[in-house]
């Protein structure tokens, strides 16, 4: 019986914290010349349903909650239903910037969830490697973000005229989900938020705060879908990695 008892023990304590991850997919596509990127098809598939099927798909996560506009939210409430994706807990309306629209989602969480993964809706090709990493990152350092070393030289200019050539050796372009404790991201985000700042990434909100972020291996597959330019090269790594 102690033996038993002991068996139970290790089990629950090395269960999986409950993670929510957040969907932000209420933008306007403003680059993306007339295209809708979240209802576009890839191969068929509207790119929003490529990326939830994916987290659906990710034992790690628990629930999703979908960021949307208004005018999508029974469109993806149908294409979630035709999925089977289990993991869809709510769909519900973004703000008027990335930041409220997160914290929309943050809201809607289940009380339960120990863990917030933030992923773009228009970031369809991610790994379950890069998600299982980045969540296990985030449950061990409370903030973390996977990411891709530099391929050019990047330079920092004014007026366009250089004024630095920063070490490529320590450049990372930060992909999603990014993952994090979730009272801490809620209270970053709500500080951003009240201190009027702008943010392009969710990882900012708690640099602010003087928090340190974990870097994991993300992917170059995992590119985010921002101009019509990334459909092509979407579609093409779509093929390379089904034939792979």
């Amino acid at each position: 019986m102690a033996d038993w008892f002991q068996r139970l023990f290790r089990r629950k304590k090395t269960q999986d914290p409950f993670c929510t991850a957040v969907v932000p997919a209420a933008g306007c596509a403003a680059r993306m010349e007339g295209v809708d990127k979240i209802t576009y098809p890839l191969r068929d598939v509207p790119i929003l349903l490529h990326t939830l099927s994916a987290l659906d798909a990710c034992p790690r996560i628990h629930e999703i909650v979908v960021v949307t506009r208004a005018d999508l939210i029974v469109p993806i409430g149908q294409l979630c239903r035709e999925a089977c994706l289990s993991k869809v807990a709510r769909i519900v309306v973004g703000g008027a910037s990335r930041t409220e629209s997160v914290l929309a989602g943050i809201r809607a969480a289940s009380e339960e969830a120990a863990l917030i993964a933030i992923h773009d809706g228009a970031r369809p090709l991610v790994s379950q490697a890069v998600l299982d990493e980045v969540i296990y990152a985030g449950e061990r350092c409370g903030a973390a973000a996977p990411a891709v070393p530099v391929k050019d030289t990047i330079k920092q200019a004014e007026n366009g005229i250089v004024t630095a050539t920063p070490d490529r050796a320590q450049l990372f372009a930060v992909q999603t989900p990014q993952v994090f404790e979730a009272s801490l991201i809620r209270g970053a985000l709500v500080k951003a938020l009240e201190d009027g700042v702008t943010l392009t990434d969710d990882c900012a909100a708690v640099e602010r705060l003087g928090m340190k972020v974990t870097l994991t291996a993300g992917a170059p597959i995992n590119l985010k879908i921002t101009t019509p330019e990334d459909l092509a090269v979407a579609e093409a790594l779509l093929y390379w990695r089904d034939r792979t």
